[in-house]
């Protein structure tokens, strides 16, 4: 996978907003692509009795402010990314729409976990929920506090819909020159039952067979990728347990989880499943969600 167009990072002033558009800055200079910090200007319904001279008021009270928050932005930016190529803009507009549309031409959008208009206790924004489920490209949200020596986690279940997340994963790794853990998660709950060979077995699969399968699974799941990339170390990570606690726990060490929008066991047109759900909403890292279709 080759990332050609601009990163594209949005923010509303929020320090999440900020956070993330320094860890966009980061991430453009390592795709050796351009900068675009997005605001997005709603205008609040105002009485019908405004009149014209009151509106141009408050909608350039707006803006000036909106445009603040693109200064502060742009100096974050830079600081982190001296010499990256920024472009900035005030876009009119619903937050998750115009940001969806901007992914289009986008290698990959960043927002923060929670934004100004979030209600308190909300961990995570309508914004990126929205994005993670519709964008046109990869969208890293920016959470928890990342482990700058740390590993990327991938979280790899074997599905076919899984298989541009290890992509991504590996890519990142190889840009970033970082250590990549690739982890399963499985129990005896997770695995579909098959009949025992012999009736008068007591268990459908003598002890540490299953184990030997998940293993396989994990190592065909990352069969070829591996080879594109061979200056990433890979540690393959066989856990047992439940999926979303799992994950999560392996999330504490890591710089970047990387999940699928929804993978083995997910329903059809559930467009971010349970899994990804609970790291956008509780991984102790930012956390990037890549769905299959983004590369077909």
């Amino acid at each position: 996978m080759e990332l050609g167009n601009a990163v594209v990072v949005g923010v509303d002033g929020s320090p999440s907003s900020f956070s993330a558009v320094e860890r966009a800055a980061e991430e453009a200079v390592l795709h050796g692509v351009g900068l675009d910090i997005v605001h997005v200007l709603t205008m609040p319904p105002l009485p019908a009795a405004v009149d014209a001279t009151t509106y141009e008021a408050v909608s350039g009270a707006m803006h000036e402010k909106a445009h603040g928050h693109l200064s502060e932005a742009e100096s974050r930016a830079r600081a982190v990314a001296p010499g990256i190529e920024i472009s900035s803009a005030v876009m009119a507009g619903e937050a998750a729409h115009v940001l969806v549309e901007s992914s289009r031409l986008a290698s990959l959008v960043v927002v923060g976990s929670r934004g100004l208009g979030g209600l308190r206790g909300l961990l995570l924004g309508s914004v990126a929920v929205h994005l993670a489920a519709h964008a046109h490209c990869p969208v890293l949200v920016f959470r928890g506090t990342p482990d700058p020596s740390g590993p990327i986690v991938l979280c790899a279940d074997g599905s076919a819909a899984n298989s541009a997340a290890v992509d991504f994963a590996f890519a990142e790794a190889s840009f970033g020159d970082a250590r990549l853990v690739a982890a399963h998660v499985w129990s005896e709950w997770s695995v579909p039952p098959t009949p025992p060979r012999d009736p008068a077995l007591a268990y459908a699969r003598k002890p540490g067979e299953l184990a030997g399968e998940e293993e396989a699974l994990l190592s065909e799941a990352l069969s070829g990728t591996g080879e594109k990339y061979p200056d990433v170390p890979v540690e393959r990570r066989l856990l047992h347990g439940r999926t979303r606690q799992e994950l999560i726990d392996a999330s504490r060490d890591a710089r970047l989880m990387v999940v699928g929008a929804r993978g083995a066991g997910g329903f059809a047109g559930m467009l971010v499943g349970s899994v990804s759900q609970a790291l956008l909403h509780h991984a102790h890292c930012p956390v990037a969600v890549v769905r299959r279709e983004q590369y077909e």
